[in-house]
């Protein structure tokens, strides 16, 4: 990654995991994780090399089709959306893992007819991970005790909307705010978080689109600025990015611009640039938000076969 424009450049491929839909990094930068979206879900741990990730070890069982993974109290968490689990997979010294137990979930629209867990995302503290489960149209507050995931808490959002993603927004007047993408809507509800309680307290719903279009739109990735100011999503089928101002517990949508392919399955923020995994097109696109205003401006792309996820070490 040039440091300067956010430019990618390829240097490596490995092809030891099949259907590889998320990614994380060990906070030292050393390990990547990644999760198998197969109906026998797996999840890998490679080394960090200069040109490519070496596979550590033969993947580790999980639940059914796993499209998502969190590092979370010395333990790897998967959302196994096929099996609505969550899945605990103890972390060993080296960084790898063995299977723990898993934890599970409800139901509402024709894909809402049992539990799809679709997230796991640690809260700022530490102390909770939140799932979000599409199936239910909740979110779940956990931790893990004794290596299994247990339940502390559930927010259901409104009937039908199907959360997918989640990203925390510190910088609320009164307090610190979560804004949960809904896949099924598509809009995004902002929360009210209380860390002491681990409690979540929906607020306010905003659409991520100016009409409901007439085709398939399908909201994907979201992500927040570093100040808290803008919100960005990303909605396949339109294959476009939402801008929404961030205003007390109220976001407010700015604009749409072209994604720069299509499908985007997901976006991440990270060091002043925007980075989107276009799926169907195979590419990942990089935009650098206006700091006024917040709309992206497209940087360049590299292509990347039915590109999924992006995670960078900065």
């Amino acid at each position: 990654m040039d440091e300067e424009t956010g430019a990618l450049t390829p240097l490596g491929t490995t092809n030891d995991l099949p259907d590889p839909s998320c990614l994380t990094l060990s906070p030292d930068g050393h390990t990547l994780y990644a999760v198998s979206e197969t109906p026998k879900g797996t999840v890998a741990a490679y080394r960090v090399t200069d040109d490519k990730p070496e596979l550590a070890h033969a993947p580790v069982p999980v639940g059914s089709a796993p499209t998502h993974l969190c590092l979370f109290a010395d333990h790897i968490l998967t959302a196994d959306h096929g099996s609505g689990s969550i899945t605990a997979v103890p972390l060993l010294p080296d960084g790898t893992g063995t299977l723990a137990d898993t934890a599970s979930g409800t139901l509402c629209h024709p894909r809402q007819r049992q539990p799809h867990a679709h997230q796991v995302q640690p809260d700022p503290t530490g102390r909770w991970v939140l799932g979000v489960d599409l199936g239910t149209d909740s979110v779940r507050v956990c931790t893990v005790e004794g290596g299994i995931p247990v339940v502390h808490s559930e927010t259901a959002l409104r009937p039908g909307s199907g959360p997918r993603h989640l990203a925390f927004n510190p910088n609320g007047a009164d307090g610190s705010y979560v804004h949960v993408l809904n896949e099924l809507a598509p809009t995004v509800t902002t929360c009210r978080w209380n860390a002491a309680e681990g409690q979540l307290e929906p607020v306010t719903e905003t659409p991520v689109l100016p009409t409901t279009p007439d085709g398939d739109a399908y909201p994907s990735g979201i992500a927040v600025s570093p100040d808290g100011r803008f919100v960005w999503t990303a909605t396949r089928g339109v294959d476009v990015l939402s801008v929404l101002a961030v205003e007390g517990a109220d976001l407010r949508l700015v604009t749409t611009v072209p994604c720069g392919g299509r499908w985007p399955r997901a976006i991440t923020y990270a060091a002043g640039t925007l980075y989107v995994a276009n799926q169907h097109s195979g590419d990942v696109t990089w935009f650098t938000p206006d700091q006024d205003t917040g709309v992206p401006v497209r940087g360049g792309s590299i292509e990347a076969p039915a590109a999924s996820w992006v995670v960078l070490d900065v």
